[in-house]
This record gives structure tokens, C-alpha cells and sequence, in this order.
């Protein structure tokens, strides 16, 4: 059939004309089905380059997903503390709620249950959301263990600071599962020296005694280590034990349980009947001498050394007090 009769014949069977004869109607739906059936492979072949985009982004970590909470498991090794009173996740909460997830959290595909996954970082966020109800927003990538506590570490630094028992908490638990030194120190961005006095601290306080603590955002590593060195103290455990389970520490954020958990065992700490310490200036001059025993201590400040030195102190014993008793210090005989 000519260009031309194939024209008119479309034509005239739209304007009343005979139906073609069966031989056409059979060519025409033998073209028709080789036409769908091309369409639908190509819609096929279109599907699959996405699907292979799609997964070349996710392997990359460029693309934002939403999964359900429930498939998300926790890191390999936790980092931050939790408590069950802690004002800035209510906070984040209520942010959530009313803003929605703004920060995508990072996760890799879990390395040993398929469709499942494991956060690297955004715990807090992941917590938030699957308290709201709500799928969370994610980015997955690839990643080997020793990359995925590196970037743990290092995005906890860049949001929200770690605090002092929390990075030492988190150092020794990657020393326990046997990740290499230099990883460690990579993922806090600290040194040799720092990270051996982070586990040497950590080694020392019962992890389950930190856990009840908490982060104690304001307590350093002095505090910390007076801490550690008091625990060995007779009756420090039973003191302590009471401590833990009493109504005033269960109602405290985390630094108001480091404060009287700090102020139990300084009080309990055993005093010589009699000491004396010297304090000297930068200059190394001998300027003060303290004195303990008989129940009191006597501070004496030599003002050949650190003149009207003795009159500022005195003039700022009420603020000294007052971060006394802000630190878990008490005094006898007040309500």
C-alpha cells in the first residue's frame, strides 16, 4: 500500500468508510502490540537507570531519605549519656514538632541484617522523631567501622561539644572493642596524651555509676578525677548506693547529680589530723600557707609577696560559699 492509500484509507474509516478486511485489522494489531511492547521495555530500561542513579547517590551519600525509625538501629558503640531528666531533648522535641527535622541524621546499611540500618550520627534526632511518631530523615552511606566512628566523633564536635566523662567514656569503649589508638584520636580530635588520661579516667568510675551521672556538661577532668580517686575510700559504695536511689538525685539534671555525687564523697573523704600546703605565685613566690586539723583550716597569706592579697579573698568569701554549695559542698547547721 502506497503513502497515499495509507492516508486515505485512515481518513475514510474515520468518515463512515468499509472496515479494512481482516488481514489489515491483523497487521495493524501486530504493530500496535510490537509498539506497546517497545514502550513499556524502554519504560523498563528508564526505571532501571533511575534505580541505578538512586543507588549511586545513596552509596555516595547525596541523597535525603525517609525511614522508619524501627530500622534503625543504634552505633556500634555509644557516645553521649542519657537521662531521663534532660531539658535540651525536650527542647529538640518540641523543635521537631513544630519545625520539622531540619538536620538529616547518617546512617550506613546495617553490616549484618539486610534492610536494616545503623546510625553513625544523630541519635538525639533519631530519638525525637520515633518519640513524635514520625519517619526520620536520613542520609545512607557506606562506610567500614573505623570511618563511621570517625565521623561519630567528629560531627559530635562540630554540633554539640562532648563533654568531658563522655569523651572519655566513648574513647575507652572503642579501646574495649579493639579499634587502633590513632582511630581513637582521630575521632575525639585530640592527642595521645589527652586520650590516655580520658581512658585512665573512665577506667577508674564504674561505667554503671556514670551512666546514672550523666554527661555533667560542666564537671572537667579535675572533678572527675577526684572523683575516681575517692571511690576507694571506706564507705564510699554504701554511701554512694543510698545516694543513687534517693528522690532529691532521680529529680537532678546531670550536673546537679555529679554536684552530689562530688559533695558525698568529698565530705566522706578521711582528713589528716594535721597538713600543710604552700601556695606560691606564677612568680614562684611563697605567698600563702594552709593549714588543716583539729577541725578547722587556717589560710595565712604573707603580704611581703601578694600585697592586699588576703583582703580580696576575704571580700569575696560569700561567691566562694556560693559556688561551694553550687558544687555539692555543705554547711552544718543550715536547712
Amino acid at each position: 500500500m502506497s503513502r497515499k492509500d495509507t492516508v486515505n484509507s485512515l481518513f475514510m474509516t474515520k468518515l463512515g468508510a468499509p472496515n479494512p478486511s481482516p488481514a489489515q485489522d491483523k497487521e495493524r494489531v501486530r504493530s500496535g502490540a510490537i509498539s506497546a511492547m517497545g514502550s513499556s521495555l524502554q519504560q523498563l530500561a528508564d526505571d532501571a537507570k533511575a534505580a541505578s542513579r538512586l543507588q549511586e547517590q545513596l552509596a555516595a551519600g547525596q541523597v535525603v531519605i525517609e525511614l522508619d525509625p524501627a530500622l534503625v538501629d543504634g552505633s556500634m558503640v555509644r557516645d553521649r549519656l542519657t537521662l531521663e531528666v534532660d531539658p535540651s531533648f525536650d527542647a529538640l522535641v518540641e523543635s521537631i514538632e513544630v519545625s520539622g527535622q531540619q538536620v538529616p541524621i547518617l546512617v550506613r546499611p546495617h553490616p549484618k541484617e539486610a534492610g536494616r540500618y545503623q546510625v553513625a550520627y544523630g541519635h538525639r534526632r533519631l530519638r525525637a522523631v520515633a518519640r513524635l511518631g514520625r519517619s526520620v530523615r536520613a542520609v545512607v552511606q557506606k562506610m567500614t567501622d573505623d570511618e563511621l566512628v570517625v565521623a561519630q566523633g567528629k560531627e559530635n564536635l562540630e554540633r554539640k561539644d562532648l563533654s568531658f566523662i563522655e569523651k572519655a567514656l566513648f574513647a575507652r569503649r572503642l579501646e574495649d572493642m579493639g579499634f587502633e589508638r590513632a582511630v581513637i584520636v582521630a575521632a575525639l580530635s585530640t592527642d595521645k596524651g589527652d586520650l590516655s588520661r580520658y581512658i585512665s579516667v573512665a577506667r577508674m568510675i564504674p561505667e554503671d555509676l556514670l551512666i546514672d551521672i550523666g554527661p555533667a556538661g560542666k564537671a572537667g577532668r579535675a572533678r572527675w578525677l577526684a572523683v575516681a580517686e575517692r571511690l576507694e575510700h571506706p564507705g564510699v559504695a554504701e554511701r554512694l548506693a543510698e545516694l543513687r536511689i534517693s528522690e532529691q538525685f532521680r529529680a537532678s539534671d546531670s550536673d546537679g547529680r555529679f554536684a552530689l555525687v562530688f559533695g558525698s564523697l568529698t565530705s566522706s573523704a578521711p582528713r589528716p589530723e594535721r597538713s600543710v600546703t604552700e601556695w606560691s605565685t606564677p612568680g614562684g613566690l611563697k605567698a600563702a600557707r594552709v593549714e588543716y586539723g583539729r577541725g578547722k583550716t587556717t589560710l595565712t597569706i604573707d603580704e611581703r609577696f601578694a600585697p592586699k592579697f588576703g583582703a580580696f579573698v576575704a571580700s569575696r568569701l560569700d561567691e566562694l560559699h556560693r559556688r561551694f554549695l553550687e558544687e555539692g559542698g555543705q554547711t552544718q547547721g543550715e536547712g
